[in-house]
């Protein structure tokens, strides 16, 4: 067990004893969450190491994770719910999340249980009815950054979204950019912010700038924790499909359509087919019924797969980039990749990143 966070007094209730544990430290104490869990009719999401608990002589009655500034699996004993237990542990829980920095949260919860967080000061986002539900404690947050987008918002009756890692920009990048911008009034491009890339968010976004500056009728966005963020679509950096088929595709798609493309006008989003990597794969399948089929008050947009622009009978990629990058091959890289990312890979190269 670990100390408690700065300014928290975990044992203020005589009959509840309130501590943060890391599940590497204790495979016991992961044993004894996982039934908690089981009983809550939830599986422990394998991102969480730390949690608070809430033992009663002994036997933990509750539970509530932090990845970073998500809070998952929260969990009371049955015999416990409806008491001070989850408002204690919600308490405590933020508390631990803003002693390390974490102030604006998510929470990820089932929607039979919303009103249960309404009570820890969280308002819900966006949901997969019936699954789950994505929920946010700062209720000014989204509607700021939807305000943002909106001043970005142009004319036109076909507009264009793409969300792209870009890990890094490649022609492939390039060629699903360019063929939706030629069809469309305007084209709005997201680079994925999250930092879980061999290349730094500030460097995909620099290299996916100049790869399409040329380009008039494009506007280049910074992401967000609403777009494939850790937050939105934890699947898509665990590379697990369990977590894909459980609605995280279907949150941070539904967040695009009902707040993301609004303030846009987008109403079509592009992605490249994608035969090489079956986490991408399957949320590019899920984008058509979450986009356009799932019930929703807001608008359809209709996806458009592109075929993958292929060199020398081959798909491009960025894990073919990667792979020929490893290899010191920049003959290779030179043929998948415009002349920015290139010239900044040779240099990323030689200075031995």
């Amino acid at each position: 067990m670990t100390d408690a966070p700065p300014g928290i007094d975990l044992n203020a209730d005589i009959k509840l004893d309130f501590h943060t544990v890391s599940l590497t430290e204790s495979p016991e104490v992961e044993a004894e969450i996982r039934s908690l869990l089981h009983d809550n009719g939830l599986d422990l999401d394998e991102q969480v190491e730390t949690f608070v608990v809430c033992r009663e002589k002994g036997r933990i009655v509750g539970c509530a994770g932090l990845d970073r500034d998500v809070v998952k699996d929260v969990a009371v004993a049955p015999s416990l719910r409806g008491t001070a237990v989850s408002l204690r542990l919600g308490s405590v829980v933020l508390k631990l999340a803003a002693a390390r920095g974490h102030h604006d949260l998510f929470l990820y919860c089932r929607p039979d249980t919303v009103q249960w967080f309404r009570g820890w000061a969280f308002y819900p986002l966006v949901e997969v009815p019936g699954v789950i539900t994505l929920m946010e404690n700062n209720p000014l947050n989204l509607p700021r950054y939807v305000e943002t987008l909106s001043r970005e918002r142009r004319p036109g009756t076909t507009i264009g979204g793409i969300v792209m890692n870009a890990n890094p920009f490649t022609l492939g990048h390039r060629f699903v950019a360019e063929s939706a911008a030629k069809v469309c009034d305007w084209l709005h491009v997201f680079v994925v912010k999250e930092e879980a890339a061999e290349f730094s968010y500030s460097d995909r976004f620099r290299l996916v700038t100049e790869g399409l500056a040329d380009i008039a009728n494009v506007t280049v966005h910074h992401g967000s924790r609403y777009i494939i963020s850790r937050a939105t679509f934890p699947g898509y950096f665990l590379k697990d499909k369990a977590a894909v088929e459980h609605g995280f595709c279907g949150i941070d798609l539904l967040m695009f359509r009902e707040h993301i493309a609004p303030a846009l006008g987008i109403n079509r989003r592009y992605v490249g087919n994608e035969p090489l990597d079956a986490t991408t794969s399957s949320y590019n399948a899920a984008m058509k019924h979450w986009l356009s089929e799932a019930p929703s008050a807001s608008a359809p947009i209709e996806t458009i797969v592109i075929e993958r622009l292929t060199v020398d009978g081959a798909p491009v990629s960025a894990s073919n980039v990667r792979a020929l990058l490893a290899r010191g091959d920049l003959g290779g890289v030179e043929k998948l990749v415009p002349p920015t990312t290139f010239a900044f890979l040779r240099q990323y190269q030689q200075a031995g990143r």
